[in-house]
């Protein structure tokens, strides 16, 4: 599929077939596919726990305003960042550039995120959006639906998957085969509505 017919079909589903579930190829290339994301400075701070356990999906669904796709997804994703990935062997994010290169941008992550909780949390959010916009445009290239998600209890939810206390949840990603279309667009606003030439005043 092309990019921007994936990008055009995209829509947000909330009713998946309970009893499909991805190939183990489709599943390697689809997330495989998602590590390509680009992160600041490399540091991949993503974590990604795929919930699989359908017991803690039903808990978790109980945390999620009892929406179906928390439970009849092929692939429930939590979309998390380590606030804390900048610190953690940075040069291993560089382990592959030339000596110059690795020299300049490991101690440019320790000026950029120590002591600056707002950019690391910042960070981490923008890297997660990243990250499931190229999850659910692979997914349709692949021929599935998906639903990213944010109408749920972050606290519970990250207390049921044990969420480390340098972590933050951004998002759930439900991914699988629809059994129904998704609502009509409720409205797009037009280019002129959101594009500005320069400034805004």
């Amino acid at each position: 599929m092309h990019t921007f017919d994936a990008i055009e079909q995209r829509r947000s589903v909330k009713q998946f077939d309970p009893s499909h579930r991805l190939s183990e190829a489709e599943e390697s290339r689809l997330l495989s596919a998602a590590l390509l994301s680009p992160t600041a400075f490399n540091i991949q701070n993503w974590r990604l726990v795929a919930v699989r356990d359908p017991a803690l999906r039903q808990q978790i669904r109980a945390h999620a305003w009892d929406q179906a796709q928390v439970t009849d997804a092929s692939l429930l994703l939590v979309l998390c960042a380590d606030l804390k990935s900048w610190e953690k062997e940075p040069s291993r994010y560089w382990r592959n550039a030339s000596d110059g290169v690795r020299d300049f941008m490991v101690p440019a992550i320790d000026a950029y995120y120590r002591d600056h909780a707002q950019v690391q949390r910042d960070e981490a959010m923008r890297s997660c959006g990243i990250l499931a916009q190229t999850l659910m445009l692979g997914a349709k290239s692949l021929g599935y639906d998906s639903c990213p998600m944010d109408g749920f209890d972050f606290e519970a939810v990250g207390k049921l998957i044990h969420l480390p206390d340098d972590h933050v949840i951004a998002l759930m990603l439900a991914v699988g085969k629809a059994t129904a279309p998704a609502w009509p667009r409720g409205g797009q606003l037009s280019l002129d509505q959101v594009l500005l030439e320069n400034t805004f005043a």
